[in-house]
């Protein structure tokens, strides 16, 4: 039987809260970042979660991308454990973006940036 409402409200405030504690761990150790967020269908979660870690220049990014991937990989790991969320990432799971970008060509508009989708 799918999870109801309430139920997927529960998984949404717990995927919330760990990924909350990921980000307030990488600010300070990986250079460059600032926020994170994610999009989902929490009916079809393993096929539709996209976490996006958004960097402050598009360099810092690409940095992020050779020297931190497996950091942050790791950080998105424990928070989908710690909320109770069983998904084998790639990079299809767990995106870098950032303001720099979202600026240039969707003029600083996260909303629009996130709907055309990753």
């Amino acid at each position: 039987m799918p999870p109801g409402k309430r139920e997927l409200a529960r998984i949404e405030r717990r995927l919330i809260t760990a990924l909350t504690e990921a980000c307030e761990t990488a600010k300070g150790k990986i250079k460059g970042f600032i926020w994170l967020t994610h999009i989902a269908d929490l009916n079809a979660l393993a096929e539709t979660l996209k976490v996006i870690w958004v960097f402050e220049t598009l360099a810092d990014r690409k940095l992020a991308q050779v020297d931190a991937k497996a950091h942050i990989f790791e950080l998105t790991a424990i928070a989908l454990n710690e909320a109770g969320i069983d998904l084998n990432l790639s990079d299809r799971n767990v995106c870098l973006d950032s303001e720099e970008e979202c600026q240039r060509i969707h003029g600083g508009d996260w909303q629009k940036r996130l709907a055309k989708g990753y």
